[in-house]
């Protein structure tokens, strides 16, 4: 039986695997290896000394140690210069290794290089760890630091709506229009202040928010819904958080009201439902069983969706999506896993509604890690 390894061969801040198995932040590709239950990391003379002070691994080699053993195979002076696949097979040789597990995302010009190697390479769906999905309390508490920068940066916004006038059927500051522009700006910059990285934040009002995915532009008006969905990531640990607020500046109208009242019950029917070995689906029926008896259709009308029609939750950790996932598909929620639990109803004549919060599995219920309140009317 060949001795095997597993293999990343990525940027942390690209693989949460990588982030995850080596605690090691860096923007450039470096080499993972599990060998034994020993982990090595291979990276260059430019991050040796901060990974051997920041990851969380056995051993660090200098990737340029490599190279030298390397060319003293092929001692030509003008011999081409090694490619990353060379110098992780100078090591590998050394340790007996011939075959490797890999993610399933690994680029196919490093495992076909290894193959011609001769090394056995073998796809692991991801996540690689799937341990990471279950959250340890060091890693609950960081998602919840992000949690918290990312409510007063929603408090902060609201305050901007709430103080706004009504000027010509928009709402307007001393600055002029309040636009979803110029507030999603002003949200991202309470979160760098915060200590966190942001992008694609949803500030979207008006028949904008019946779009589950659109970020949203123009100006922002008076008695119409305002979808805000903010998700940003520490940039200390890598952790992320999830949170949607629906609000209105002004009175809404009695049907939003009603769909808003809909996505509320929905919302606390799911969170009943939650708990340690739950089947997802159940979560998410739950959401559209309260949305049927509430006479919410979701259907497709004039060649666009209405109604409920995205999944009700996804793991959040140091991915913004990770599995499992609240919808229509089987999958087994445990104690530990973070959890986004978001319904929402999406009707182009009025606007959208989505509520969401954060919790945490338990084994007998959740711990919802969102303190943020409620409220429809500012």
């Amino acid at each position: 039986m060949p001795r095997s390894a597993r293999l990343i061969i990525d940027n942390s801040e690209h693989s949460a695997d990588l982030l995850y198995a080596t605690r090691f932040r860096a923007g450039d590709p470096f080499v993972f290896l599990e060998i034994r239950g020993r982990k090595h990391l291979l990276v260059t003379d430019l991050e040796v000394d901060r990974a051997r002070t920041e990851a969380d691994v056995d051993a660090v080699h200098r990737l340029s140690l490599l190279e030298k053993q390397f060319r003293g195979r092929r001692p030509a002076k003008r011999a081409p210069a090694p490619t990353l696949a060379d110098l992780v097979d100078v090591f590998l040789r050394a340790q007996g290794v011939r075959e490797l597990i890999v993610p399933g995302s690994m680029g196919v010009e490093h495992a076909d290089a290894l193959r011609k190697k001769g090394y056995a390479v073998r796809s692991q769906p991801e996540p690689f760890f799937p341990e990471r999905l279950v959250k340890t309390p060091d890693e609950i508490a960081c998602i919840e630091r992000t949690q918290r920068a990312t409510e007063e940066s929603v408090a902060a916004a609201l305050a901007v709506l709430r103080q706004a006038k009504v000027r010509g059927g928009l709402l307007v500051d001393r600055q002029g229009p309040i636009t979803s522009e110029r507030l999603r700006a002003f949200v991202e910059r309470e979160l760098l202040e915060r200590g966190c990285r942001v992008s694609h934040t949803i500030i979207a009002g008006g028949r904008q928010a019946a779009d589950p995915h659109c970020d949203g532009s123009g100006p922002l008006r008076p008695h119409q819904a305002i979808i805000l969905d903010v998700f940003p990531r520490d940039a200390t640990t890598g952790y992320w958080a999830d949170m949607t607020r629906t609000v209105v500046k002004g009175k809404a109208p009695p049907f939003l009201k009603r769909m808003y009242r809909a996505v509320e019950d929905a919302q606390t029917a799911a969170l009943a439902a939650v708990r340690d070995g739950v089947d997802g689906r159940s979560v998410h029926q739950a959401v559209q069983d309260v949305f049927r008896e509430a006479g919410f259709p979701t259907r497709r009308r004039r060649g666009h969706m209405e109604g409920f029609f995205h999944g009700t939750g996804h793991g959040v950790g140091l991915e913004i999506h990770e599995t499992p996932r609240f919808n229509a598909r089987p999958a087994t929620i445990r104690a530990g896993m973070v959890m986004t639990v978001e319904p929402g109803l999406y009707y182009p004549a009025w606007g959208g509604v989505r509520l969401e919060d954060l919790v945490v599995v338990t084994r007998t219920g959740h711990r919802n890690l969102t303190r943020f309140p409620k409220q429809l009317e500012l």
